[in-house]
């Protein structure tokens, strides 16, 4: 009978903690939309470079007619390495380049048109940009991303709708198919009257449907399902700026000018907050912003303005209200008529580098101490120190049912920091609505930064403040709270 006892009461106990040990170790459920593995590598690479260049680097404009002259292309001292070079000793894992803007003038030699490199001078109409490009990408580990205008203001079949889409399809499968791969796709909504009078009406799904096909990994920006554009041309993302967003009518009816004016109009941002609040019968998507700004008051290349590069400060501000907004910043530098970043810009650009490592080296909250108002199922797997452990795949989780919570950090001394970085486990959804950073002066809590949403990251700058303990309060969640990192930062400036 004894016997029998024991056999009953461990048979319990092994059921008891079987039971016990699948719900302690079971991570949060993913919230709905989530991103697609590429737009968690996209977001990851946090700057990206723009490129424009072409015939208005030439003829000294911003928007061409499409009458140029193709031999006033001639970038004599042309080299792609070089650009490379700049932007990788920069940070950049990404360039973006203009292979045709709205002049229709195409940087590589099309099989469609007479109006590119091949009918210029340069390199006796032998040269091919996007290849030596494509070519210094891949030799040095960058990405490359392609731009090419929809609004073509040189080809005559442009305005009769049915002949431009097969031509700009032409046109893609060429760039898709003979460049290696392209990890993003950008297109813009500008669109005009064709020589005979009417307007374009661009067959987007025709697009896609050679994209995928063709580079299936590839991101779609702009007038595309994949990334949106933040709304502004300043770089700066909004301070409530959601990756979830609302499919709108202009997104069923591929009405992209109408859902890009949306964003310019302040939509978006809040709406996505308000309607999730709401719990309103709305579909979402993962539509993440990216936000595109450049180096110099123009996109192309203009002498007089050698002396315009924006400021470090500048770049810095426009740094923090984009990557530190949870969007990725698209700067464009311009090369020159010589076929070269110029010096000014590649100078900025190290100077701006320099400034984020020196700033975001040291995370003085890395591995310290930390205790968590609530521990999912009180699992150790995702107990408050994930956060503060560097890795990317680790973070600090709550039980369901728990939409506001608390992780307090202990420097172990007084420490003085001036910058805060926030990351939520994006993979399982954007989650938090507010948030609140607080150190501990005395015996009381000081809120020292608060905001909105975090997403992928948040940054916030603040006076420098000394403290040996800091507490971030996360006061509303859609779902439990996954926060991936907690890091503190002391900026090199004074």
């Amino acid at each position: 009978m004894k016997h029998r006892f024991i056999l009953f009461v461990s048979i319990l106990f092994v059921l008891v903690v079987a039971a016990g040990g699948a719900a302690a170790g079971e991570p949060p459920a993913p919230l709905a939309p989530v991103p697609s593995p590429r737009q968690i590598d996209w977001q990851a690479m946090e700057t990206i470079a723009f490129a424009h260049f072409g015939m208005n680097t030439f003829t000294n404009r911003e928007w061409g007619e499409g009458t140029e002259d193709p031999a006033l292309f001639n970038p004599t001292a042309f080299d792609a390495r070089q650009w490379v070079k700049a932007l990788q000793d920069a940070g950049f894992q990404m360039i973006i380049l203009t292979a045709k803007h709205h002049d229709g003038f195409c940087l590589w030699p099309s099989a469609y048109t007479e109006h590119s490199v091949k009918s210029s001078p340069w390199k006796g109409g032998k040269g091919d940009v996007v290849r030596e490009v494509a070519d210094a990408c891949r030799q040095a580990g960058l990405k490359l991303g392609i731009y090419l205008s929809p609004w073509d203001r040189h080809e005559k079949s442009y305005g009769d709708s049915p002949a431009y889409n097969t031509y700009f399809q032409n046109q893609l499968r060429e760039l898709l198919s003979n460049y290696g791969e392209v990890t993003e796709v950008w297109f813009d909504g500008a669109c005009g009257e064709g020589p005979n009078g009417k307007r374009q009406e661009y067959d987007w799904e025709a697009y896609y449907a050679v994209i995928r096909k063709l580079q299936p990994q590839a991101l779609i920006f702009g007038c595309g399902p994949d990334i949106r554009w933040v709304g502004n041309e300043s770089g700066v993302a909004r301070e409530t700026e959601w990756s979830v967003q609302p499919v709108t009518e202009e997104i069923r009816k591929r009405d992209w000018v109408g859902h890009q004016r949306w964003f310019m109009d302040g939509g978006g941002a809040q709406y996505a907050d308000e309607a999730a609040r709401s719990n309103a019968p709305i579909e979402y998507m993962w539509y993440p912003a990216e936000c595109d700004v450049s180096i110099r008051p123009g996109w192309f290349y203009h002498p007089e303005e050698d002396g315009k590069v924006k400021s470090l400060e500048q770049l810095l501000d426009i740094y923090y209200k984009s990557v530190g907004r949870n969007g990725v910043l698209l700067l464009n530098i311009p090369p020159d008529r010589r076929g070269l970043i110029h010096e000014n810009d590649a100078r900025r650009l190290l100077e701006l580098r320099q400034e984020i490592d020196a700033t975001f080296q040291t995370d003085l909250a890395l591995n310290k101490s930390a205790n968590a108002s609530n521990v999912r199922q009180k699992d150790p797997g995702f107990g408050p120190e994930k956060a503060l452990d560097g890795d990317p795949a680790t973070y600090w989780a709550t039980d369901d049912g728990i939409t506001s919570a608390s992780l307090e950090v202990d420097l172990g001394r007084l420490t003085t920091f001036d910058r805060a970085l926030i990351q939520e486990h994006i993979a399982l959804g954007q989650r938090i609505f507010a948030y609140s950073i607080e150190a501990l002066e005395g015996e009381a809590w000081k809120t020292i930064a608060q905001g909105t949403t975090i997403g992928y990251k948040k940054l916030d700058r603040f006076a420098p403040v000394t403290a040996s303990r800091v507490r971030l309060t996360i006061r509303q969640s859609r779902a439990c709270p996954v926060i991936q990192t907690f890091g503190l930062y002391r900026s090199p400036r004074k």
